[in-house]
């Protein structure tokens, strides 16, 4: 799936410092604090292509001395997800970094079952066979969760 990000190789090092950089831009454009906590939380999500939990995102804040209780976590996601830097993975419980950051768009995410990488494909439901039931029925979409369980390349035994 050529685009889906997340499956394929990348380097991770050169995303991060981009997606950081647009970060700090927007939130300077919008009048956003992007304060060290939410900043570091923003880097422990795009340090690998994985959903995480709140504990595993405090654990790692906690080991860089940025708090112990779980509010710090909770706080810095919240704030990540409404400034649309990062995404809930309902069916995790947890987040991932946005790759599309500033962008209006409607993800889907693909779920690795075996090792929980997560891809992010841009979509459309309300173009599609989602958008012409809500039609027909006369309902008006304004949120849409996709998200799909399966087996991602590496795991298939498939060559990224």
């Amino acid at each position: 799936m050529s685009d889906a990000i997340g499956f394929q190789c990348r380097d991770h090092s050169a995303c991060k410092q981009t997606m950081l950089a647009q970060a700090q831009d927007h939130c300077a454009d919008a009048g956003l604090r992007l304060t060290p906590v939410r900043r570091r939380t923003l880097e422990i999500l795009l340090a690998e292509h994985r959903a995480l939990g709140a504990y595993d995102v405090l654990a790692r804040l906690s080991a860089d001395g940025m708090g112990t209780q779980p509010p710090v976590a909770y706080r810095a996601l919240d704030f990540l997800v409404k400034a649309g830097f990062a995404h809930k993975i309902e069916a995790l419980n947890a987040y991932t970094a946005c790759v599309h950051p500033g962008h209006s768009h409607t993800p889907a995410f693909l779920i690795c079952r075996n090792c929980e990488t997560v891809a992010e494909a841009d979509t459309s439901p309300a173009e599609g066979r989602l958008g012409d039931a809500a039609r027909a029925a006369g309902f008006v979409i304004e949120r849409t969760v996709v998200e799909a369980t399966g087996i991602c390349p590496d795991c298939a035994g498939v060559a990224a």
